[in-house]
C-alpha cells in the first residue's frame, strides 16, 4: 500500500485564462444562502453555484438537502464540460500569493496526506461540528472534488522559500480581485525538480498545523475513508482523494486578527453592579479612545457607551501551566463570561456572538449601542505560537479564538478526487 508524503502535488482543477475574476468566489462558510444569493446575482460562472448550490433552488430550501448537492455537482461538471474549468495533465503544486493593503501572504496550494492527519503529523486546534462535518462530507463525495482549501501553516524553511520566489517571478495564470480588496494571485508550479525538492523538504518537517478549515480536513479524512472501502482491492493508497487540498502558508506570513465577544444581557446585574464585580479581579481604566487592547493580558469593555481597557489583578495561568488556559479567551472565560455572567459552554450558549477583528471595533460599540448587545469585549489576537503551543500539547482551543484574515477563495483550485 502506497503511503503518500506529506504535501504531495495534485491534478488540480482551476479557471481557465480569463475566467478567474469571474468564477473566484468567497470561502462558503463566509456567507449564509441569502448574501451568497444576492453576491452571484447576475454572474451565472461565479463558484457560488458550487459551493452555495442553494442559491439555484427556490429560496428557502434546505441548504444542507440532497438536491442542493446533486445541483452543486451539477454545476461543477457544466463548468468542466464548457472549458470555464480546466484540470492539469499531470500532478503540480501552485503558488497562491493573498493580498490585503499592505499584507501579503505567499504560500503553495498542496494536497496533504490525509494518513498524516489522522495520525496527528497535520495538527488540530479545534472541535469539529458534526452537522458541519457531514455538509462537507456530502459535498465532496457528490461533487467527486474537494473545492474549499484548509489552511495549514509551517515553520518557516529557506529551500522553500527560495523556489517559490522563483515561480513569482514568471508570469501568473491569473491575478483577480475578490471580495473585501483582496488580491488573489496564482502560479502553476510544475518543474518537475521543484516539485521533487518540495516533497522532500516538507517530508523532512515533524509536523504542521492546521490554521483553518478543521471541517474541510475532516471531511476529507472520511471521504477517504469510504472511498477506500467502496474499492477494496482497487484502492491504492496514492489515489487523489487520499490528500486534503491545503494552502499553506509560513508560520511569519499569516495574520490572525482579535475574535472579539458581544454578550446580550448581564446576568441581571446593573451595569454598576457588574463593574464592581470586574473591579474585583481586573484594573479598570476608562479610556476616552476605542478600547483596543495593546497587549496580551489586557481586554477592552465596551459597555453604557463608554470605553474601559481593563487587566486581572489576579494570578492566571501560564502557558507551561496549560496551553489552553493560558489563552486570552480562556482567561475572559473563566474571569468574565463564566463566573460573573454565568456562560458556562460558548457552544451552546445563545447569550453570546463572535465578531472578527476584520469588522473594527466600531462593530462592537455598535451593537452594544442599538440596544441588541448589553457589552463587548475587544481582545488581544491570539498568536501563531499559542496555536501550535495547543496543537503540540494535542488540545483545542476555545471556539472562536482565531479569525483568519485574508480568506482564501473558493474556486482557485479544486482537488478531483480520482
Amino acid at each position: 500500500m502506497t503511503k503518500l508524503p506529506l504535501f504531495t502535488p495534485i491534478y488540480g482543477i482551476r479557471p481557465a485564462r480569463g475566467r478567474a475574476q469571474e468564477i473566484i468566489a468567497p470561502p462558503y462558510d463566509v456567507l449564509n444562502s441569502e448574501e451568497a444569493r444576492e453576491l452571484a446575482k447576475g454572474n451565472p460562472l461565479s463558484f457560488l453555484h458550487v459551493s452555495k448550490a442553494e442559491i439555484d433552488l427556490p429560496p428557502g430550501a434546505d441548504a444542507r438537502s440532497e438536491a442542493v448537492y446533486k445541483k452543486a455537482a451539477g454545476n461543477f461538471r457544466k463548468m468542466l464540460k464548457q472549458g470555464l474549468l480546466v484540470r492539469e495533465k499531470k500532478p503540480c503544486f501552485y503558488v497562491y500569493r493573498l493580498q490585503l493593503g499592505a499584507h501579503i501572504q505567499t504560500g503553495l496550494v498542496v494536497g496533504a496526506c490525509l494518513n498524516d492527519y489522522d495520525a496527528n503529523r497535520i495538527r488540530k486546534h479545534e472541535f469539529t461540528l458534526p452537522v458541519k462535518e457531514n455538509d462537507r462530507v456530502s459535498q465532496i463525495k457528490y461533487v467527486k472534488a474537494q473545492t474549499g482549501p484548509c489552511l495549514i501553516a509551517y515553520r518557516q524553511i529557506p529551500e522553500a522559500d527560495a523556489i517559490i520566489k522563483k515561480t513569482v517571478k514568471s508570469a501568473p495564470e491569473f491575478s483577480a480581485a475578490g471580495t473585501g480588496g483582496v488580491i488573489h494571485t496564482l502560479w502553476l508550479l510544475n518543474d518537475e525538480a521543484d516539485i521533487n525538492a518540495l516533497v522532500e523538504v516538507f517530508e523532512r518537517q515533524k509536523a504542521v498545523y492546521i490554521a483553518d478549515g478543521h471541517h474541510r480536513s475532516a471531511a476529507a479524512s472520511r471521504v477517504k475513508k469510504m472511498m477506500a472501502a467502496e474499492r477494496g482491492s482497487a484502492h491504492t493508497g496514492a489515489e487523489p482523494y487520499n490528500a486534503c487540498l491545503a494552502v499553506a502558508y509560513p508560520v511569519d506570513e499569516l495574520k490572525i486578527w482579535d475574535y472579539n465577544r458581544v454578550v446580550k444581557d448581564l446576568n441581571g446585574l446593573m451595569p454598576e453592579a457588574f463593574l464592581s464585580k470586574i473591579e474585583e479581579s481586573f484594573e479598570v481604566k476608562e479610556v476616552t479612545s476605542q478600547a483596543r487592547p495593546a497587549a496580551r493580558r489586557e481586554f477592552g469593555l465596551y459597555l453604557g457607551g463608554k470605553g474601559r481597557l481593563i487587566k486581572p489583578t489576579v494570578k492566571t495561568p501560564t502557558r507551561e501551566d496549560d496551553p489552553v488556559k493560558a489563552l486570552d479567551v480562556s482567561v475572559l472565560s473563566d474571569l468574565v463570561l463564566d463566573r460573573i455572567l454565568g456562560i458556562k459552554d460558548l457552544r451552546e450558549s445563545d447569550r453570546v456572538d463572535f465578531v472578527g477583528g476584520i469588522r473594527g471595533l466600531g462593530e462592537l460599540e455598535k451593537r452594544v449601542n442599538s440596544g441588541e448587545m448589553s457589552a463587548a469585549f475587544a481582545l488581544f489576537a491570539t498568536s501563531l505560537d499559542e496555536l501550535i503551543s495547543v496543537a503540540d500539547n494535542n488540545q483545542v482551543m476555545p471556539p472562536k479564538s482565531t479569525w483568519f484574515e485574508p480568506k482564501l477563495a473558493d474556486g482557485v483550485v479544486s482537488n478531483p478526487l480520482l
